[in-house]
């Protein structure tokens, strides 16, 4: 082999090894069906976290030659801390709230989800606006962009460390109304064991998204969005949710 085609090789070689360089650890948490791991548990890393979000970033960082570990965590807030604080770390599935837009960098949206008031089946509860639900007691995940929501807005919310709690307590009469989102709070109160749920009250709808480290490279940030994009366009992302 000439020298010429032999460095020609080496910066190839060199070229591929550059373009996977980039990494990145996305941090989640168990919020079915966009995020999960694949045993209930409440930790897990890369193939063992599954989801319509999970599943939608890794197709995002195959085509954008970015490597990225998966990893979930609980609490909500401790892994929303962790990629606030420290370069290298995303966050999933994330609502792009306000509060939160200059804290991070955005790609998205990997997902949507309704915000809800949800109660039990045989609730008389009827509201039309949040300021109605003000007078009941209403349950919330601490942490949560959607229970501070309400309590941004001067509604009293009993936020607990697990989500799953507010299913018990909507159950057992502990509370009057869920504040949670759809799919999701719905598919957690089924897997709880509690079907008998409607929703009361629907007041947003939410996109999701990943929330990078505000330290993110621009560049890096936008080959990500590039490759998100082009995967909807090729109706990959529809698969995906169809799968779940």
């Amino acid at each position: 082999m000439s020298i010429a085609r032999l460095l020609a090789v080496v910066l190839m070689s060199l070229g591929a090894t550059l373009a996977r360089a980039e990494s990145l650890v996305l941090l989640t948490e168990n919020l079915a069906p966009f995020n999960m791991s694949s045993n209930g548990s409440n930790f897990a890393k890369d193939d063992a976290v599954k989801g319509i979000s999970a599943d939608t970033l890794r197709l995002v960082c195959e085509r954008a030659g970015v490597e990225c570990q998966m990893i979930l965590r609980f609490p909500w807030d401790r892994v929303y801390q962790q990629a606030l604080k420290d370069t290298g770390y995303g966050l999933f599935s994330a609502a792009r709230t306000p509060e939160r837009e200059a804290l991070f960098k955005w790609v998205g949206p990997i997902a949507s989800n309704d915000w809800v008031l949800l109660g039990r089946a045989d609730t008389p509860i009827s509201v039309n606006s949040l300021q109605d639900a003000a007078k009941y007691r209403i349950g919330g995940y601490k942490g949560d962009a959607i229970s501070q929501h309400l309590i941004d807005r001067g509604l009293a919310v009993e936020t607990s460390l697990r989500d799953n709690e507010n299913v018990k307590k909507l159950e057992k009469g502990q509370i009057d109304l869920w504040v949670t989102a759809d799919p999701s709070g719905s598919y957690m109160a089924r897997q709880e064991g509690l079907s008998d749920i409607k929703v009361v009250h629907r007041f947003h709808t939410a996109d999701l998204f990943l929330a990078l480290n505000k330290d993110t490279p621009d560049d890096l940030v936008r080959k990500l969005q590039t490759a998100l994009d082009a995967l909807r366009a090729e109706g990959a992302l529809e698969k995906v949710r169809a799968s779940y």
